[in-house]
């Protein structure tokens, strides 16, 4: 009897019956062919395209029966590593998923007969961690990816790293604490000064030895003791004397301070100045003026107001702005720093005015070491804003 055509109510009807999984024990893994019944599968083994089957099997049975047993275990690892990486999972859940799709390797054409051989092989060889319990097996992949095996030991390093430093820390801490209780026992433990009992004079004597080997002549002050009288101060000269320490202290500590406030106070800028010159290279960092001149770069040319807070700046890059003259405020400028062994204007503080050279630049800290021109005098660390690129007028 021949098939039926396609679109008849017989077709569609063999069609749905063949949609999902069917009986494992009615289908041919040699050719690939399900059957829905018993009596199917009778006339599928009397069929001849069956025989060629099994003359090509018979042929190598255990190259047929190994390449089966390899793609299963295959497909069913990969989907095991895919869809549950490595949690513990029932060996069945898996199954289930793996038998879901209809062109997968059944197990009837492997080298295992059960689900249960099966996981027990996996655990043999080492690919899975596998377990029985009261609700079946269960299996655990073990990732021996190269990559994944890298990423754990850089983990582990890294958790390693960390508890030695925390353990380093906690050294530090036992230590200091170590020297803190022996310096609080150190205090407990301090020695009264000596005090002089009664009216006695303090006599010192002082005997001085030449080396050996020299022959030197004594001295009075040498042969004789020193005899030092030290009379007791008075109330009144006790507290002159600790008076004027405290003074000299404070006085020498008010000199520092307005030395250093000095030099600050000469580095401040002057706000009712501005910092713009002609000859000075800027960069505009606005995009007031439209996108094309946002970081373009210029020399200024002449500052408008007398207080040197608006200039004309003449642009130089990009290209397309090569030439064009913008009349612009000293917010949307900023200082231009060249490199070593170009020269620069100090815009204000001590030195303001004046041209110098770059030496170095701290990029670190955000300033540079320059030498003045006119005095040949290196200064140290002058920060960005307070120094410009300058070009000849």
């Amino acid at each position: 009897m021949g098939k039926h055509e396609v679109g008849t109510p017989k077709y569609i009807a063999n069609k749905m019956k063949a949609k999902g999984l069917q009986k494992l024990r009615w289908y041919c893994q040699m050719c690939q062919k399900q059957c829905r019944d018993e009596n199917g599968f009778k006339c599928h083994t009397m069929s001849e395209s069956h025989h060629r089957q099994l003359l090509l099997f018979a042929d190598n049975s255990h190259k047929y029966m190994d390449q089966f047993s390899k793609e299963f275990s295959h497909d069913y690892l990969y989907l095991l590593k895919r869809q549950f990486g490595t949690k513990r999972v029932p060996a069945n859940r898996v199954y289930q998923d793996y038998i879901a799709d209809r062109n997968h390797i059944h197990m009837n054409a492997t080298q295992w007969l059960t689900l249960t051989a099966f996981v027990k092989w996996l655990g043999r060889t080492g690919k899975c961690v596998v377990d029985e319990t009261e609700k079946g097996w269960f299996v655990t992949y073990i990732d021996k990816d190269p990559e994944t095996i890298a990423a754990s030991e850089k983990k582990e390093k890294k958790e390693k790293m960390d508890r030695d430093d925390e353990e380093k820390t906690m050294d530090f801490i036992k230590k200091q604490m170590k020297k803190d209780k022996q310096k609080d026992q150190t205090e407990d433990d301090f020695k009264k000064p000596l005090e002089r009992t009664g009216d006695e004079p303090l006599v010192l004597d002082i005997k001085l030895k030449p080396k050996t080997g020299l022959i030197i002549k004594p001295t009075k002050k040498e042969t004789l003791a020193v005899k030092i009288k030290q009379e007791p101060l008075s109330d009144d000269e006790q507290i002159k004397s600790s008076n004027k320490r405290k003074l000299d202290s404070f006085d020498e500590k008010l000199s520092i301070f307005k030395r250093v406030k000095k030099e600050k106070d000469e580095d401040q800028r002057d706000l009712n100045k501005g910092w713009l010159r002609p000859g000075l290279s800027v960069k505009i960092i606005t995009k007031s003026l439209g996108e094309k001149y946002y970081k373009s770069k210029g020399t200024i040319t002449e500052t408008i107001d007398k207080n040197s807070f608006v200039g004309k700046v003449k642009l130089q890059s990009p290209e397309e702005v090569a030439g064009h003259i913008v009349k612009i405020d000293e917010e949307h400028l900023e200082t231009v720093i060249p490199s070593i062994g170009r020269d620069v204007m100090i815009l204000y503080g001590k030195y303001s005015d004046k041209l110098a050279v770059i030496e170095k630049v701290r990029e670190d800290e955000f300033c540079v070491d320059v030498t003045l021109k006119d005095e040949k005098k290196l200064v140290k660390r002058i920060p960005y804003e307070q120094i410009s690129k300058y070009v000849k007028k």
